[in-house]
């Protein structure tokens, strides 16, 4: 008897805790069972929306991508036309367009030329009146003790390079056009340091000779134009040159390089700020919001001073700074 009490009420605690946690096992499926189709639902709608934003962005990249293939290729005509259009307006833009380097005589401005590579032209507008104060003339740097001249540029960077180059075409100025800076193409770029770039810029500055200057802001200009696709300078003069007849070269190389100095760029153009923005088949590359544009410019364009100590007398600008910094 008292065994079979005690093992009868040793059994009924157990029997009831299977039945409570059978009961909380029913509770708990009964909960999942129900939380199972809201988490699904949620699930497929979220995908749902994914699925239709992917499709929509897809959808729009495709249409994008098929009106360009779609779109007629400017013909060559075109393009003429296109490009000399872009001259007329960056004409009305920068009437006061010049050469950024001062200079008083072909000499200054050959040399100044020269210092020019790998720096601004504001730099070498700070270094060369002292320069010139004590070299005026070929026969005075051709004479230049090395160590002195390349002191004397040094600011410009490259100096000792520059003074070698210096040395070198003024000593063939004094020993064979005796002391003058020749007006020839073929004549300029015989002398040490002087490539077509620089003979251009004496040519067209110095000697009213036309020239296309294709430095760094012009080629990267006209490629971004699509007037060529040539990376090598000497091909890029050749094919711009045959857009434009031969009176405009001089003053089209000072337009486009005011206009890579001032608004277009080479990391963010100023597109919202462009005024041939309508012209430009790169238009998107750099900033379209105009606030955020007119922020980039530079320059006169900014309201900032220019790169000449003694700019023309119509540039609208405020002369550079003497010092150097």
């Amino acid at each position: 008897m008292s065994a079979e009490k005690n093992s009868a009420v040793g059994e009924q605690p157990s029997v009831k805790r299977k039945k409570a946690a059978k009961g909380s096992t029913g509770k708990a499926v009964t909960k999942t069972a129900a939380a199972e189709p809201a988490a699904k639902t949620t699930t497929e709608a979220t995908a749902k929306t994914t699925t239709k934003a992917t499709a929509k962005a897809t959808a729009q990249t495709t249409a994008k991508t098929a009106a360009k293939a779609t779109a007629k290729p400017e013909s060559h005509l075109a393009m003429v036309r296109r490009a000399r259009r872009i001259n007329r307006e960056l004409a009305e833009v920068y009437p006061y367009a010049h050469p950024e380097l001062d200079f008083r005589n072909p000499f200054e401005l050959l040399v100044a030329t020269v210092l020019s590579a790998q720096t601004t032209d504001l730099r070498v507008n700070q270094t060369t009146p002292a320069l010139f104060a004590k070299y005026p003339t070929p026969e005075d740097m051709a004479a230049a003790v090395p160590e002195e001249l390349e002191e004397a540029v040094r600011p410009t960077g490259f100096f000792r390079a520059k003074a070698k180059s210096l040395i070198g075409l003024s000593t063939a100025l004094r020993d064979r056009f005796d002391g003058e800076v020749p007006g020839r193409l073929e004549d300029l770029v015989s002398l040490p340091g002087v490539g077509r770039k620089t003979a251009n810029v004496v040519l067209g500055n110095a000697f009213g000779v036309p020239g296309l200057t294709v430095d760094t802001h012009f080629g990267r200009l006209v490629r971004r134009w699509k007037w060529t696709e040539q990376e090598d300078p000497e091909k890029v003069e050749a094919e711009i040159a045959a857009i434009f007849p031969k009176s405009e070269w001089t003053m089209l190389s000072h337009r486009v390089i005011f206009h890579g100095r001032r608004i277009c760029h080479s990391r963010k153009p100023a597109c919202g700020a462009c005024p041939i923005a309508h012209l430009c088949p790169s238009y998107g590359e750099g900033e379209t919001d105009p606030e955020k544009a007119r922020k980039l410019l530079k320059y006169e364009m900014g309201g900032y001073p220019g790169q000449r100590l003694s700019p023309p007398a119509d540039y609208p600008g405020k002369p550079a700074p003497a010092r150097v910094e």
